[in-house]
C-alpha cells in the first residue's frame, strides 16, 4: 500500500534559530483506522535466510530500501543474471535511437560456437550466419537465456563481446552498480566478472523503471524458435501471479541464482538470491523472502514533488519567505503499523538570502522511525525569489548585522 504520509497543512514553517531546523508535525494515521494486530507491537521476525546461499536481499522497488539481506556488497559470480545488463543496455541503446526493434541480428560464426547447443550452457537455437529481429533475439536471450544470442546481440550493438562490455560497465556505473565488472554479455565464468546482490537489485530496479517494455519479455513463460520451444526458467511464473520477473542464472562456480520480481497491489519488490542449491531451492527461497517482505512492509508515499512544505523567512528579497518542497516524490518503506510512528525534520540555514533560483538545493528533509533516519531527501525552493530593491537590501542587511 502507498499512501501519503503528510499533509501539506501540517508542516510547521517556525524556524529554530539556535539549530537552523524547521520541524514537520507528525500525523494522525490516515483513514480508514484499522483494528491493531498484536504483531503491530512486535519486532519483525527474521526475513526467511536461504539455507544454502552466497548473498541474499529483499529490496523495495518503489525506495530502493534493502529490507533484509546478507552478504548483499560481496561480490560473486552473476552467472546468467548478466544478461539482465545486457538488455538494460540494449534498450538504452535503442531509446537513443542507435539501433531499432527490427534490426536484422546476424548469428555469426562466433556467437554459435561459443554459445550455442554445442557448449554446456543455455542457447537460443537461432541458426548460425542466418539474421533474426533484434526484438526476437532478445527474447531468445531473455526467456530462454540463450547464451549465443546475448553475444550476437553484443556483436551488432558494438562490434565484439570485448567493445559491449564497455557499455556494461559504464551503463553500471550510471546505474550505482559500484562492486560489479562485466567481461562478457552472457555471465559464463570469466576472470573479474563480478557482480553483488545489492548491484543486481539496484539493476533490476533500473531497468523496470527506465525500460518497461524490456522488462515485460521477463514475463514470458516460453519461447519458440523453430521447431524448439523452451520454458522459461523462473519457475515463480507459474507458482505466484504476482511475479512478472525477472532473470535465472546458473554455473556450476555460481550456483543456482535467482533475482524475482513481484507487485502486489502498488507494492513492488524485488529479491535476489545467488549460489542456492538447486532450480527449485532458488525458487522455493526467493517465494518466501517476497511473502516476507509483502507480509511485514509496505511503502508510503511522503511528500510529493513540487509541493510546498515549508515557508521559511528569506533576507534580501522581492518577497520574505521562499517554498520550500522536494524535487522528486520522497517514498519510504516501513514495517506495517508503524505508520504514524515516522516523524520529519527539515533542516535549513539560519539564514536564507534572496536572489534564490527555482529548484536550488536549501537543505534536507530527514523522516526517523524510533529515532533510526529510514528516508531523507533535499530541500530545493519551489519557485525563485529575485533580489529586492536597494533600500530593502540596506534595511535588511542592518537587520541581519543586529540580530547576528
Amino acid at each position: 500500500m502507498m499512501r501519503s504520509l503528510f499533509p501539506v497543512a501540517l508542516v510547521s514553517t517556525a524556524l529554530v534559530a539556535a539549530s537552523g531546523l524547521v520541524l514537520a508535525q507528525t500525523p494522525a494515521p490516515a483513514a480508514p483506522v484499522r483494528a491493531a494486530a498484536l504483531s503491530d507491537a512486535l519486532p519483525i521476525p527474521d526475513a526467511p535466510a536461504p539455507k544454502v546461499s552466497k548473498a541474499w536481499l529483499v529490496m523495495d522497488y518503489a525506495t530502493g530500501q534493502v529490507l533484509a539481506g546478507e552478504n548483499i556488497d560481496t561480490p560473486v559470480e552473476p552467472a546468467s543474471i548478466t544478461k539482465v545488463m545486457t538488455s538494460y543496455v540494449i534498450a538504452a541503446e535503442m531509446a537513443a535511437g542507435k539501433i531499432k526493434a527490427d534490426d536484422p541480428v546476424m548469428m555469426t560464426e562466433h556467437a554459435w560456437r561459443e554459445g550455442g547447443a554445442a557448449t554446456d550452457g543455455s542457447y537460443s537455437g537461432f541458426e548460425v550466419n542466418k539474421t533474426a529481429p533484434l526484438v526476437e533475439m532478445e527474447k531468445g536471450m531473455v526467456v530462454q537465456s540463450g547464451n549465443d544470442a546475448a553475444i550476437a546481440l553484443a556483436e551488432h550493438v558494438a562490434g565484439s563481446e570485448q567493445a559491449f562490455a564497455q557499455l556494461m560497465n559504464a551503463y553500471a556505473k550510471k546505474i550505482g552498480m559500484k562492486n560489479s565488472h562485466f567481461v562478457n554479455p552472457h555471465g559464463l565464468s570469466a576472470p573479474g566478472h563480478v557482480s553483488t546482490a545489492h548491484d543486481l537489485a539496484l539493476l533490476g530496479r533500473a531497468l523496470i523503471r527506465d525500460y518497461p517494455v524490456a522488462y515485460s519479455y521477463n514475463k514470458i513463460k516460453e519461447f519458440t524458435v523453430g521447431p524448439i520451444t523452451q520454458p522459461n526458467r523462473n519457475l515463480l511464473l507459474w507458482r505466484d501471479p504476482s511475479v512478472d520477473g525477472i532473470k535465472t542464472g546458473h554455473t556450476s562456480a555460481a550456483g543456482y541464482c535467482l533475482m524475482a520480481s513481484a507487485q502486489r497491489g502498488d507494492q513492488r519488490l524485488i529479491t535476489v538470491v545467488m549460489g542456492d542449491s538447486s532450480e527449485n531451492q532458488r525458487a522455493v527461497d526467493s517465494q518466501a523472502l517476497l511473502n516476507w517482505g509483502f507480509r511485514f512492509f509496505e511503502t508510503h508515499r511522503l511528500y510529493e514533488a513540487g509541493k510546498v512544505l515549508a515557508t521559511p523567512k528569506v533576507w534580501k528579497g522581492s518577497t520574505d519567505v521562499v517554498q520550500v518542497g522536494v524535487a522528486q516524490p520522497l517514498l519510504v518503506s516501513t514495517p506495517r503499523g508503524k505508520y504514524d510512528r515516522l516523524k520529519a525534520t527539515m533542516e535549513l540555514p539560519k539564514a536564507l538570502v534572496a536572489p534564490i533560483a527555482q529548484g536550488q538545493k536549501l537543505g534536507t528533509v530527514k523522516v526517523t522511525l524510533d529515532g533510526k533516519l529510514v528516508a531523507q531527501a533535499p530541500l530545493v525552493a519551489v519557485a525563485a525569489v529575485e533580489e529586492g530593491g536597494f533600500f530593502k537590501r540596506l534595511w535588511h542587511e542592518l537587520l541581519m548585522w543586529w540580530q547576528g
